[in-house]
């Protein structure tokens, strides 16, 4: 099963690249790339729709198109609301600094600078993966511009947590130029078979054609600075989603956001996902509405336009 998740995803990494290929003019509903400068970083993004805003942040070697535009996300969210979605320095269209300083906290920081250029004083923020660690150090960073947050595939990042000692050998793994083998082993299910060499070959060729090895090692290493202490989880008042596969051994980190009550949480365990599939769910998008429309601090734009 494992194997056709990944052949899954690097399909949706060749659809990410073909769609981002295509001309505006072919396919007018495109929402036009914007930019900003973050300190001194280029940072892309795009958004559409109207209403209350909703800011999506995209996991570790993905982008906008391939984590919320191609599995349907960021179209399907702006029939009911303002969606901006960025692309995370070091990835994408954003630039790509070298040093692992320039990355952890300054990914935070990043989509704060880009509600500030919009001129949005809170949104509901909503991450996968690495964007889920974003979000959840955004939260208790600046929980005053946040209306709710959503953790896909991601729990608590916290200091000693020894599953996160796999980045270190990550960042060395991309710094030689040999990809993200360590990565793809971490986040392969307990009873799973093993991908062949031949895959993660085929893996690494994908994700190295579609990135900066040199910047996504360094964001791998800069992830340290998203750990957050217990004190601070504790102190959430802000209604908190968190969206995890049954399979993803990520899911032990939403476990300990249960076991230690943090505030405000609901857990939905999309039953049968791993890391590499869930968000392409329909249960993702489903239990993320939901949740967004149970959460609304305001009517939506085309109801209130009409009082």
């Amino acid at each position: 099963m494992i194997r056709l998740r990944v052949l899954g995803f690097i399909a949706l990494l060749l659809v990410s690249v073909s769609m981002a290929a295509q001309a505006d003019d072919a396919k007018p509903q495109r929402p036009t790339d914007q930019f900003f400068d973050s300190d001194g970083v280029k940072i892309h993004y795009i958004e559409q729709g109207a209403g209350e805003p909703v800011l999506l942040i995209h996991g570790f070697t993905a982008n906008i198109q391939l984590q919320w535009v191609a599995p349907g996300v960021f179209p399907r969210l702006a029939k009911e609301f303002r969606v901006i979605a960025l692309d995370n320095r070091g990835h994408g269209r954003s630039g790509k600094p070298h040093d692992a300083a320039e990355y952890g906290v300054k990914m935070v920081e990043d989509s704060i600078r880009l509600l500030d250029h919009l001129k949005i004083e809170r949104a509901h923020v909503v991450g996968y993966s690495m964007g889920g660690f974003i979000t959840n150090k955004l939260l208790s960073l600046h929980p005053e511009r946040v209306i709710t947050a959503t953790l896909g595939g991601a729990g608590w990042s916290r200091e000693g947590d020894k599953r996160f000692e796999i980045m270190d050998q990550l960042a060395d793994s991309l710094d030689a130029g040999t990809g993200i083998a360590p990565l793809l082993k971490f986040l392969t299910p307990e009873g799973a078979p093993p991908l062949s060499e031949e895959q993660i070959k085929t893996y690494n060729q994908m994700v190295l054609l579609l990135n900066d090895p040199k910047a996504l090692a360094a964001a791998v290493r800069g992830m340290k600075g998203l750990m957050i202490p217990e004190e601070k989880l504790l102190a959430n008042t802000r209604p908190v989603l968190a969206l995890i596969g049954s399979k993803d051994p990520l899911k032990a980190g939403v476990d300990e956001l249960e076991k230690v009550k943090m505030p405000q949480l609901t857990v939905e365990v999309i039953d049968g996902a791993d890391h590499m599939d869930a968000f392409g769910r329909p249960e993702f998008i489903e239990g993320l509405e939901k949740f967004l429309d149970a959460n609304r601090v305001a009517q939506p734009a085309a109801a209130a336009a009409g009082n």
